[in-house]
């Protein structure tokens, strides 16, 4: 072998690289301690961005094409390596092969849950994990803050370097947002393209990216968050308390099966109020006929004396202590919980009289209720 041919051999004439994995991002085209001739050809292909870098500092990039490596054409290098006058020899320089196109389907998700404060739980804490589409737009910035300087920067080291920064971005952008956490489980692609206008330049500035499709597939909340929507479902499905009562009790009526003594009590209830609007629809002559009028009652010593005409002054009606229930008492007897009884007099639904912190009712409020 003569001297020129171990010269050539020792120059590199044409730079290629051709990409067959599917899952490179960069990858650092092995010069081999071979220098790169002057004039040498470089090929880019479609997808690809090439960017030379000279002791640590950028110099030219290169979209598709073909290239003769001249002063022309590598001014930033020719700047660098301070060719003031053209080079008519070879130069070293790494090269750096990026792959531009778009790739699909990479997968993000929240290690831990995320706090999330909501307009109608306060804060909660809430899982979330979905899919992102992505492409390198800034060839130096993604090289500088993401791949740095390794030779073969594939696709899984890069979804492990990014996971935290993405599930970062997309909490500061939910909490910027301010979608409440039963519209973000209900309508997940709006969500997901909502947050894409946020997310973007934060990615693009910091890491050189671009996201063409941010989708979010599922968020979760804690159990005792979802107990507490549950709960929120049922008391809307109930609706008016009084109607939901009168339901149960027909219900349990119509099965045969009354649930022990409360059911029983129940039963025994709406058979009274029955029977007693019965009677009133019959007239109060029948009833008249049948029982005969009681006597006056007796006038007590303490009522005051009569006035001149000779009628007594009326007498004020008591209550018998008897009569008087308390919302545990009329639970019994209607078969429900003391809170339904109690939301029932609160409401307005059922009559009663507050005492304190205490309510009473009569068995006449009781079977008014019954019976509307």
């Amino acid at each position: 072998m003569g001297l020129m041919d171990f010269i050539k051999g020792e120059l590199i004439e044409i730079i290629e690289w051709t990409d067959d994995s599917r899952d490179t991002l960069s990858y650092r085209w092995p010069d081999e301690d071979k220098n790169i001739k002057n004039g040498a050809q470089l090929i880019v292909r479609e997808s690809q961005t090439v960017q030379f870098v000279y002791v640590g500092q950028f110099g030219d990039t290169f979209a598709p094409g073909k290239y003769t490596l001249t002063t022309d054409n590598i001014p930033v290098l020719t700047k660098l390596q301070g060719w003031k006058y053209g080079f008519g020899s070879p130069f070293k320089a790494d090269v750096y092969y990026l792959n531009t196109r778009l790739f699909t389907g990479n997968k993000w998700g929240t290690s831990n849950p995320v706090m999330m404060r909501d307009a109608d739980f306060g804060i909660v804490r809430a899982r979330a994990f979905g899919t992102y589409d992505f492409r390198i737009t800034d060839p130096k910035l993604f090289l500088k803050e993401v791949a740095g300087s390794d030779q073969h920067f594939r696709l899984d080291e890069f979804a492990d370097t990014m996971r935290s920064r993405i599930v970062s971005l997309f909490s500061e952008a939910l909490a910027q947002a301010k979608i409440p956490v039963l519209d973000v489980a209900a309508r997940y692609q709006e969500v997901g393209a909502a947050l894409l206008p946020l997310i973007n330049p934060v990615v693009t500035s910091k890491y050189g990216l671009e996201m063409t499709s941010f989708i979010l597939e599922n968020v979760s909340l804690p159990p005792e968050v979802e107990q507490a929507i549950d709960k929120r479902s049922s008391m809307a499905a109930v609706g008016n308390l009084n109607d939901y009562v009168k339901f149960q009790m027909a219900q349990g009526m119509g099965s045969g099966q009354g649930g022990g003594a409360g059911g029983f009590a129940t039963e025994m209830a709406v058979g009274m109020a029955m029977a007693q609007q019965m009677v009133q629809q019959q007239g109060g002559v029948l009833g008249a006929q049948a029982t005969p009028p009681a006597a006056p009652p007796p006038i007590p010593a303490w009522a005051p004396p009569a006035p001149a005409g000779g009628t007594p002054p009326p007498i004020p009606a008591a209550v018998s202590p008897s009569e008087l229930m308390s919302p545990a008492d009329a639970a019994k007897i209607l078969g429900v919980s003391e809170a339904d009884v109690v939301q029932s007099l609160e409401g307005g639904d059922l009559k009663g009289k507050k005492i304190g912190s205490t309510w009473r009712i009569t068995k006449a409020a009781l079977d008014q209720f019954l019976q509307s």
